[in-house]
């Protein structure tokens, strides 16, 4: 059977610094402090490394929050990755609802759209599935994304694939950007971000970098 036609196979179906955008919903302390299905520091770390992973490769990536007035300023390492951008604040839950978000997808002239928020099953659900109906690609980027339970969540991750969404978590985008180590351009960004984000990952890279640093014994 061919995939000729399938957008989610083949070498096109993977993101590349020039055919997709970022968009970072609602990581704001009310939704923080609702989240139940993951650890929260590690949503954090995760979103942060997320957002920087964009960063490195100049994916357009915009922050958007919902009545900060109320629900709080962005959280503070993520808005420290982009220190000058001013998010987008809506009344809409739906992120897909308001204009100057799509006008700001429509401008970019790309069709796959990275998305990760809090809460997965409301800030995140509503966007993708409108989203998908209007023609775009999305990626959902769940382990950046949290909901109010761990049932919330996986819910929402099921119902958003059945419409067509791809589930990705938040490494899968920085590799799939970088794809080549022997892009050195970018490549030692990417590792210091593992470092700082990638867990054990990071631990076993610096780890892996000392021992190539220290001399042979003899």
């Amino acid at each position: 059977m061919s995939n000729q036609h399938n957008s989610k196979a083949g070498l096109g179906a993977l993101l590349t610094p020039d055919n997709c955008v970022l968009i970072l919903i609602d990581h704001q302390p009310f939704q923080v402090a609702g989240l139940r299905s993951h650890d929260t520091q590690t949503v954090i770390s995760n979103v942060v490394g997320l957002a920087k992973s964009a960063k490195i490769f100049g994916v357009p990536t915009l922050l958007t929050t919902v009545l900060e007035r109320q629900g709080g300023y962005l959280i503070k390492p993520l808005q420290d990755v982009f220190p000058k951008q001013k998010p987008i604040d809506r009344t809409f839950i739906n992120t897909w609802e308001d204009a100057r978000v799509v006008d700001w997808v429509r401008k970019s002239g790309r069709k796959k759209i990275v998305m990760a928020a809090l809460w997965t099953e409301i800030c995140l659900a509503m966007p993708t599935i409108q989203a998908l109906g209007e023609g775009y690609e999305v990626y959902i980027v769940t382990d950046a994304s949290g909901g109010v339970s761990l049932e919330a969540h996986e819910m929402a991750i099921q119902r958003m694939v059945q419409a067509g969404a791809v589930p990705i978590t938040w490494m899968v985008l920085a590799s799939e950007l970088q794809r080549d180590w022997a892009r050195t351009g970018t490549a030692p960004a990417l590792a210091e971000m593992l470092v700082e984000h990638a867990g054990v990952v990071g631990t076993s890279y610096t780890w892996e970098q000392q021992l190539l640093a220290t001399p042979p014994a003899g």
